[in-house]
Parts: structure tokens; sequence; C-alpha cells
């Protein structure tokens, strides 16, 4: 096996070595049959021999990587923000661990979750005469939990109290939220305001100025049962923005939360033309969402361009309205919204992340992955390690190859320098050095080849590349949890090997040669070059 191709193997491509029968019979019509067949074989073999060499040893892509590019501010917008599943969920000690590990390896600044008014979390109550009971004694402990771990709430305003909904409209998640509008928009609008004044009492104006406060998720799909979706949505809205703002106008609020990206133009109007107050935009999509529900088209759009071309539409249509300077924060996204280990799980992320990240620059403010851990129960309790979740941890705290995407992508610099490819990433980092992200895309249900790729340095001399790999081979626990008989409840023992597994080896270092740098990636693979 040769290390350089990532384990890939080369093989015959049969239907090049599968003999043209038109020449057989024009050879077999001459004389001296059994010379002219055997050329005939001889010639045939070649030719397959010939694309299997082209495909183990195919030519070099030349990517020129000049210092002196235009350059251009490159904020880390893909990891300042994660979603998780739901507010009582970060109060396991496994979701902190989660939390904290990902903090390390990204130094994000904000999390997102679902149900802060969920009943589980006791918030609300009424007593006997319907007056409203509040009680805030989860929500201090949840929050609380994320300051000390160096994180601020995203505060999702969800979903609605049993006793407050208009009618029981429960959603199919595993814990079952109320999707309802309220019975009462007096009692609604005081619970907003009790609620925020309470954060602003505990933690202090100038920290809770810096949260943001988001009004639902997803009203366009089956998480609002208000009806006509919209025009409730924005009456919901409407209360829930200024409860927030008589508090403090210091506070940020936003919406639409929606899913596909839906009704950010028409938001933003709604808003300026009624006066309601709005700070920033947020909206989601995810790769393997349809053009049909995104855009209205019926065409097809890759995984790995759905995100950014959502993306692109709302920034434009942001820029096109009355309020072209607000913020757009992307509060969900991932390479799926659905369970697919070959997806989330497997090192496929790497290269849709990067390449995720590489078209979005310049496009958005905050985009949050949904999401930092598989403490996680949308579908129920996870019943076993790999089953694709969304998070960069699996059950029992094993990371997966995303979290090692993440790790390496945090090592981009704060500069973007123009680069004339579409899978790599130049930036500068901290002292002028030049760091450098390469991947090979391939379909996660494609197999996909190596590829060969020589950097030439322009106006800059490194003389040595520190390499780090994501692939089939460096950084990916699969191959031991394979070999364990894929464990459907590892002991503590298999988890401290898994996690040993799952993490990166140590980089490789390079000299360059003649000012160039020759390397090759298996399909799906990462590497991350910092060079000196």
């Amino acid at each position: 096996m040769n290390p350089a191709l990532g384990g890939w193997r080369p093989t015959f491509n049969w239907v090049v070595l599968w003999p043209d029968f038109h020449l057989l019979r024009r050879c077999l019509m001459r004389k001296s049959y059994t010379v002219q067949i055997f050329a005939f074989f001889v010639a045939t073999f070649a030719q397959g021999v010939s694309t299997v060499n082209a495909q183990v040893n195919p030519k070099p892509d030349v990517i020129v990587v000049d210092a002196n590019a235009p350059t251009h501010h490159f904020p880390h917008f893909w990891e300042k923000m994660f979603g998780s599943g739901r507010a009582v969920l970060t109060l396991h000690d496994s979701y902190r661990r989660d939390l904290r590990e990902v903090k390390q390896i990204t130094d994000f600044e904000y999390v997102r979750f679902h149900a802060i008014f969920h009943d589980e979390v006791g918030v609300y109550d009424e007593d006997s005469q319907g007056i409203p009971v509040y009680n805030f004694s989860y929500v201090d402990q949840i929050y609380d939990g994320l300051l000390a771990n160096g994180v601020k709430p995203f505060v999702e305003l969800s979903f609605m109290p049993q006793k407050l909904a208009a009618r029981n409209s429960l959603h199919s998640f595993w814990y079952r939220p109320n999707v309802s509008p309220p019975r009462n928009w007096h009692n609604w609008d005081d619970l907003i305001g009790v609620f925020t004044k309470h954060l602003v009492d505990r933690y202090g104006l100038d920290e809770v100025a810096q949260w943001y406060f988001e009004v639902w998720n997803e009203p366009n799909l089956d998480f609002w049962a208000g009806e006509p979706k919209q025009a409730s949505y924005w009456e919901l809205y409407d209360q829930t923005a200024r409860a927030i703002k008589s508090v403090n106008p210091q506070l940020r609020v936003g919406g639409p939360a929606t899913a596909q990206a839906a009704w950010v133009d028409v938001f933003i109007k709604h808003c300026a033309e009624n006066n309601i107050p709005v700070d920033f935009v947020s909206t989601h999509v995810y790769g393997n969402d349809r053009a049909d529900d995104v855009f209205g088209t019926n065409e097809e759009i890759p995984r790995d361009k759905m995100v950014c071309r959502a993306v692109s539409r709302v920034h434009n249509q942001i820029v096109a309205s009355s309020m072209p300077n607000l913020p757009l924060i992307w509060s969900e996204y991932n390479a799926s919204y659905k369970n697919e280990p070959e997806v989330t799980d497997s090192t496929y992320m790497g290269p849709w992340l990067a390449d995720t990240i590489r078209q979005c620059d310049g496009l958005v403010s905050v985009m949050s992955y949904w999401s930092f851990s598989d403490v996680f129960e949308e579908q129920g309790v996870v019943k076993t390690p790999f089953y694709g979740g969304y998070g960069l941890i699996a059950a029992g705290g094993i990371p997966k190859p995303a979290y090692n995407a993440f790790k390496l992508l945090h090592k981009l610099g704060d500069q973007r320098i123009a680069l004339d490819s579409d899978s790599a990433l130049l930036t500068r980092g901290h002292g002028g050095t030049l760091v450098l992200a390469l991947w090979n895309y391939a379909p996660p249900d494609q197999t996909g080849l190596p590829r060969t790729v020589t950097l030439h340095f322009k106006n800059a001399k490194p003389r040595r590349a520190t390499i780090s790999r994501l692939d089939r081979e460096h950084g990916d626990v699969h191959p031991v949890y394979e070999k364990m008989g894929a464990p459907r409840y590892p002991t503590r023992a298999q988890i401290q090997d898994l996690r040993r597994a799952a993490e990166l080896p140590n980089p490789e270092t390079r000299k360059l040669k003649n000012g160039e740098l020759t390397l090759t990636l298996p399909a799906h693979g990462l590497a991350l070059i910092d060079l000196k």
C-alpha cells in the first residue's frame, strides 16, 4: 500500500480492457493470425495499464501561491457559534465536557439551543386563578454553566409553555415541544419581559447586551402552528421584540429563524414598514435541502454548493432592502439535516466544511454549525455512537472527523490572500506566516480518486512546510471502531481507545524543493499547511 495515496488501491478499468472485437475481426482476416492477435492483446492491455497509471500517478495540479496577491480581513465566521439540542441538556455533565472540548479547539463565543420555555425547564406556570408564576432556577443553572465555560447564550425564544398554549400542538420530536401560539398575548408579553429583566438583573446589562435574542425556530415549517403561518409569526415577532426592547433598547433581537432561507426579504420589509425593532436576521439551510424548497427551482444543486448559494441569495436580499447593514446570522448549517453516517460521521466533512468556508466568506457575519455534540435527543436517547448525528463529538465523548476538521481550520489566519483555486484557502497567520488549507472533495457516495497538487510559490520563499492531515488514515476513529466490531455500547476501556484513535497524528515536516511543494491527498482528504 502506498501511504501517499491514503489507503486508496488502484483498480483496473475493465471497460478499457474489454477487447475491441471489430479490431479482433480485422486481425483474423489478415495473415499471421497468431502474431496479429498477440499484438492486439498487448496493445489492449497496455491501454488499460496506461489508464491505471494515469489514475495512480496523475499529473499534478499546480496552484500558484502569490504572497503579494490582494488580501482581505478573514474573521472566523464559521466557528463563532455552535448549535446544540435543547436547553435542559446543558445541565448534563457530558454536554458541558463536550462544550469545553470544542471551546478549546475553536474558541467559539456563542451557543444556541431550542426550548428554553419547555415545561421541563419549569419557567412558566399558573396558579388556580390563572395568574402567571415564574421559576428561573433551571434558567440560571443553564446560563451560569455556559458563562462559566466562556460561552455566551444565543437565546432562541421557544417553545410554548403548556399552560400558555392556545392548543395542544405537539411537535414530533421525542421531547414533544408545544409549537402553538399563546392563548393570551398579554401573558406572553409578560413572560418575555419578566424573563429578559431577570437576565439583566442577574448578569448585568453590559453582559446581556452582548447576547442575541432570536424569536422562535423555523416558523415556516411544523415548528409553528399559527395560521396563517407568516402573518401569525409576524404577530409573535412583533410582540416579542417590543417586550425585549421595553426592558432595554440595547438588547439585540432578530428573526425570522426560518428553514430553507425563507421569508427574509419580506421579514425585513414587514419590520421596516411597521417600525418593528430588528437588530439582525437569521435563517437556516443544510447541504441536502432541495432546490425546490430553497429557490423554487427544479435544478440539482450539489451538497457542497447548496449552503453558500442560499447564503449568497439572502445576503443580496439584505443589501437590496431598506436595511442593508443588518447582520446576517446563519443560525443552523450542516452538510445534512438527516442522520447520514456516511456524511456527518465521516471524513467527507473535512473538504465539505473547508469549501463551505471558502464560498461563504464575505457574505455572512456568523454561521452556527448544528451541532457541537451528540448529547442530543430529537429522535430520542442516543442508541449507538455513530448513527449520523449532527455533532462534532459522538456519544461517549468520542471526537468525529468533523471535530478534527474544525481543529485544523481554526489554524487559518485572519487575513485571506487571493488564490486561483476552488480547493484551497490561503491565509496569513500571526507573524506573517502563510497558512493554507487544501482539500480533495468528492461526494459522500463516491470513493473518488487521489489528487496530487504542486504548490508553486511566488513572492515568498518558505523553506519548510508543516503538514497536518485529516483523512481515513489520519484523525478518523472509524477504522479502530470497525476493528472492534462496531460495538453499540463501547466499554469504558474501548471508549478510551477510541478517543486515542480519533486524535490527529503529529504533523509531517517537509523541506521545500526549488520553491515548490508537492503532495497527494486521498478523496475526502483535508490538509492544513503551515509554511515558514
